[in-house]
């Protein structure tokens, strides 16, 4: 299972503000558009899948109890 904190770089209480302002950093960084590597394609997709999960209350509740089984 994917480690979206670890992937957002940021901590497990972090707050929805946390989230988006992580999410930017990366997405900066990591847009096709913007970066060359042939890996940042795959490397922005992590990355909005990881925001789409960790933004949304339900979502995460669910993600972080599979986690915890994990």
């Amino acid at each position: 299972m994917k480690d979206y904190y670890n992937i957002l770089n940021i901590s497990r209480n972090a707050q929805e503000l946390d989230i988006k302002k992580a999410y930017r950093k990366l997405a900066m960084i990591w847009h096709p558009d913007i970066n060359n590597s042939p890996f940042a394609h795959s490397k922005f997709i992590e990355i909005n899948e990881a925001y789409e999960i960790l933004i949304n209350q339900k979502k995460r509740g669910h993600y972080d109890k599979l986690f915890a089984e994990n």
